[in-house]
Parts: structure tokens; sequence; C-alpha cells
């Protein structure tokens, strides 16, 4: 088990759904603003599932001041997925980022994206993109924090399968009641790889989906428009799924102390990744915009707000220590993700019709 970092995040305005969460897609064009540098006053089209916490002001803000003008458009993980694929003959974007690879490679596989190397290529490690078409930006853990003024560190679970087969934990732990999120998914991802199966049902044993069918059984299923935080502030449950750079400044705005636990198996790690749509008219200004976006001098900036931990060499110096620290002893869990982009969708068919009730 984990402390993550109680640093405070200086952030603008609490989102309910962020990061690897973030929910219905939520138009936010900026107004008024200097023309873009790409020579255009046209309004860039940004898809990203990262605009929660404020990043999605920060970002337009910041965009503004460099001389872009950007419309920020926020929707969940798997959501901006399908969208971005389900518009690939007539785009409506020009650059998406915050989805890992995971959805990115899905989105290539449909051919919705254009190859591009950024400015910054040679400061980033190319073998957490796919050093063609999406690069990374944000490293993210995916993890199952707890209230730690409720559970000792004796006392707190070891890992997620002891939320629904030890009783101190049933229904006190917040379950999902929808998969359109990377969150949601990489736990799943998470759970499922430890039971492949090739001749089980999607690659998966009978005990594996057993697990799946306990989890929703004994849990306390989330609140739509309510904050798993919130939740753990009233005492309504104790712990839940959480993406890392959420915690510091969910702490301090509800008032919790969490503590995260680390599976012996480890923990999925998200990388979160930029990318060029296919067919934007406004290709040249785009390629600018993530070019500035994935700089070391704004993902540092980027990291300094949000308590994030950017992938840019460059940017680790504003970082802040204690996440560098944090990431640098993070134990990661080993996961199959072709095996994972295979199946995911079925799974997610499958857990929607059979277990979420």
């Amino acid at each position: 088990m984990r402390r993550f970092p109680n640093l405070v995040a200086a952030v603008a305005a609490v989102v309910l759904l962020a990061g690897c969460g973030s929910g219905a897609a939520t138009p936010a064009p900026s107004e008024g603003g200097p023309q873009s540098a790409g020579g255009s006053g046209d309004t860039l089209v940004v898809y990203t599932n990262s605009n929660g916490e404020g990043r999605g002001d920060w970002l337009t803000a910041k965009a503004a001041e460099a001389g872009f003008k950007i419309e920020i458009v926020g929707a969940g993980g798997a959501d901006a997925t399908n969208k971005l694929i389900a518009e690939k003959n007539n785009p409506i974007a020009d650059v998406a980022f915050g989805l890992n690879n995971m959805y990115f490679s899905q989105i290539k596989n449909e051919g919705a994206l254009e190859a591009y190397q950024p400015s910054w290529a040679g400061d980033v490690d190319k073998e957490l993109g796919d050093g063609e078409t999406y690069w990374p930006l944000v490293k993210q853990a995916i993890l199952l924090g707890y209230n730690s003024d409720k559970f000792s560190k004796d006392a707190a679970p070891k890992d997620w399968t002891d939320l629904w087969t030890k009783d101190a934990f049933k229904s006190r732990y917040e379950r999902v009641t929808g998969l359109g999120t990377a969150t949601a998914q990489l736990v799943f991802a998470g759970i499922l790889s430890r039971y492949r199966d090739d001749s089980g049902d999607l690659g998966v044993s009978d005990e594996g989906w057993k697990q799946v069918e306990q989890y929703f059984q004994n849990g306390s299923p989330a609140v739509a428009k309510t904050d798993l935080f919130a939740r753990i502030a009233s005492g309504e449950v104790d712990m839940g799924q959480m993406p890392s750079s959420i915690i510091a400044d969910r702490e301090k705005s509800f008032k919790v102390n969490v503590e995260t636990v680390i599976p012996s198996v480890g923990v999925p790690l998200a990388v979160e990744q930029v990318a060029l749509v296919k067919g934007s008219k406004k290709k040249e200004q785009a390629q600018k915009f993530i070019d500035w976006f994935g700089s070391a001098e704004t993902q540092g900036q980027f990291a300094k707000q949000f308590n994030s931990m950017p992938v840019n060499k460059g940017a680790q110096a504003q970082a802040n220590p204690e996440v560098v620290d944090f990431f640098a002893d993070l134990k990661q869990q080993d996961i199959d993700w072709d095996f994972v982009q295979e199946n995911m969708g079925a799974w997610v068919e499958k857990i929607e019709l059979e277990y979420m009730t």
C-alpha cells in the first residue's frame, strides 16, 4: 500500500469526472483571443478525456496566450474513441489527447489518425507511444484508494479481490455503473488479465468471470453526478477506483485522507497520448498546437498545475518531486495490451449485459 503524495494542486474548479474518467461530452469553446499560431482565425477542435479538474479551462487559456484558439470537447475514453472512429470520413476534431495506447491503437487501426512527428519527439520515450501517430504526454496510475481515517494500513485491502471476498469491505466500495471511461476499463483489464485462459469465454477463465460477478454483487453502485470522494467524506463508502493525478486535489476539496493499494502484481499504468486527426482542414495549425502542447515548457507547467507525471524528460524538473518519486517506485502490472485490446469490446458488452445490474 502506498500513500499518494498529499499535495495541493492549484486547480480553479473541481469537475466531477476527470483524467481517465471524464463523462459526457461537454464542449467548452474559448471566446475571443488572438488568432492561432497556424496563421488562421479558425478554432481548433480538441477531443479529450482529460478535460476535468480544470484542465480544459487551463489549456484553453494557456493556448490562447500562445496564439491558439481551441474548443475542448470532453468525453470518456471509450466514448471519445468511438466518436473519433465514427467521424473518420468527416472528421470534426483536429487533435485528440488524453486517450491511452489501447484507445489510440483502435483509432489508428480504423484509419482516423495521421502520422506526425512532433518537435519534442526526441524528448520522450517513443516506446510509450507508437512512434508514428500518437505520442506520450502523461503517465497515470490506475489505483484502488481507501479512506485511511477508517482503515489502518494493516486492516486495509491488499488487492482488488479483497473487496468482494472479505466481509469488512463488502458494500463499502464504490463499483462502477458504466464502462465508458478509461479508468473503469483499465481496472477490469488489470483484473481479467490475471485469469487469462485462451480456451475460456473471451479468453478468460470461469474463475475470472466469477470475480467480475462478485465485484458487482458486493459493491455500492456509483451515484450519478456524485463524486467518489464526496461519498467517502459522507461515510457512504470507504474506497474505490481513482487515477493517480486527481487524488491530492480531491483530498483537499473533500477534506478526506486517502491511501492507495499496490497489489503484489502491480497496478495498471495508463500513458495519455496526443495525436493529429486525419482529415483535419487545419492540419498545419494542429501540428503547431501539438508541438506547443507536448513541449517541455507546456508540459512542465501542466505537471506543476495538476500534480501530474509528464513523460517529456525536460518537463520532469517542474513536476512535484514526490510525484516523480511515486512513479519511480511504482510497480507496474505486466499486462498484455494486445490481448486486452483484442477483447475489451467484447468484455464490456458481456459485463454490461450479464453483470451490471
